[in-house]
């Protein structure tokens, strides 16, 4: 029988240095938008404006060099991962009467995040206009360099305190836009039911979706047994007619994990996809994430959700499950499904 494999260590001195692990967090998709600025003076503005300067259209050459300076993040930042840029944008707009504002956004499916990339890729843009403009104007400076979003991961979207443009406030997304949608959560667990301890799961996905701006129609909690979680899912879908119904609890590979038969009974139609989206990108936190049944089904026009008991696996699935729940929802609606 072959023996796990052991992590080797290195016992004579720790290193001043390390990158950080990351192989355990879940690929997302990852945004970031550096700003910073170049002042110029009046006569460079004006020929940068003109495109008159002898080295050429000064705008044009600095979005070529803050794309390829995104780029050489990782070659020039030690602690920097490699990301697979999926875009690197650069934007340069004139501000009368001597400025130059550099926008560089950047973006990547990755499980790290990209703002080292979009800092080096405003920063070469904005020293490449140094370079085309000193022979006309040497008194230059660049400043007020600064992150002014990040999106992506477990924080979510990070938006600068000190305010952003609002053309760009404009176009960011929203977040988990659940307002006026109507949610029941259903906890099935045997000793939380008897009162041996405290429903955690069944709370923070209660906070999650308020957060989220829905309406809690319902929260009960009660044993595994078949015929009361059928029972109470018809009685909740009778009084409530809840747009989403989640349960937690019961999804496991145990005897007495028994949720995805009942949803399996009671929903006209599956949607199994959203089980195995949930189980792939559970991998990253999990190896046995496999053994999850979690599922999903439509009971007439409530679409119920089964996930797992624990509060640590109903905050990652709720993190996976956010980013589009409220566009299924929709999607749901459209297709005369109440919402």
């Amino acid at each position: 029988m072959n023996e796990p494999k052991k992590i080797v260590t290195f016992p004579e001195t720790e290193p001043a240095f390390r990158m950080i692990d990351v192989g355990r967090k879940r690929v997302t998709r990852r945004r970031a938008i550096v700003t910073g600025t170049i002042m110029v003076g009046r006569v460079a503005f004006q020929k940068i404006k003109e495109k008159s300067l002898p080295k050429g259209d000064v705008l044009a050459l600095a979005e070529i060099a803050g794309i390829t300076g995104a780029k050489k993040t990782p070659d020039l930042i030690p602690m920097c991962h490699s990301l697979p840029l999926d875009q690197v944008t650069i934007h340069c707009i004139l501000r009368e009467p001597d400025a130059v504002d550099v926008y560089c956004q950047a973006t990547a499916h990755a499980k790290t995040g990209v703002e080292m990339e979009a800092i080096m890729g405003a920063q070469a843009a904005l020293a490449t206009i140094w370079d085309l403009v000193k022979g006309t104007e040497p008194n230059l400076t660049i400043g007020n360099i600064k992150l002014l979003i990040k999106e992506g991961g477990k924080s979510g979207l990070w938006i600068n305190p000190d305010g952003i443009p609002d053309w760009l406030a404009a176009q960011l997304p929203q977040g988990c836009d659940m307002d006026g949608v109507s949610v029941a959560v259903l906890v099935m667990s045997d000793r939380a039911s008897k009162g041996e301890y405290e429903d955690k799961s069944g709370f923070l996905l209660k906070e999650l979706l308020e957060q989220a701006g829905a309406q809690i129609a319902s929260y009960k909690v009660i044993p595994d047994e078949f015929d009361m979680i059928k029972t109470s899912i018809e009685e909740i879908k009778k009084a409530d007619a809840p747009d989403l119904l989640i349960l937690s609890g019961g999804t496991g590979p145990g005897p007495r994990d028994i949720t995805p038969e009942v949803v399996t009974g009671v929903c006209e139609r599956m949607l199994d996809g959203l089980g195995e989206v949930l189980r792939r990108e559970s991998a990253a936190f999990t190896d046995t994430a496999w053994l999850s049944r979690m599922t999903a089904g439509m009971y007439g026009s409530t679409l119920i959700i089964a996930l797992p008991g624990s509060p640590k696996a109903v905050k990652e699935c709720w993190e996976i499950i956010a980013p589009f729940l409220g566009d299924a929802l929709k999607k749901i609606a459209a297709q005369g499904y109440k919402l």
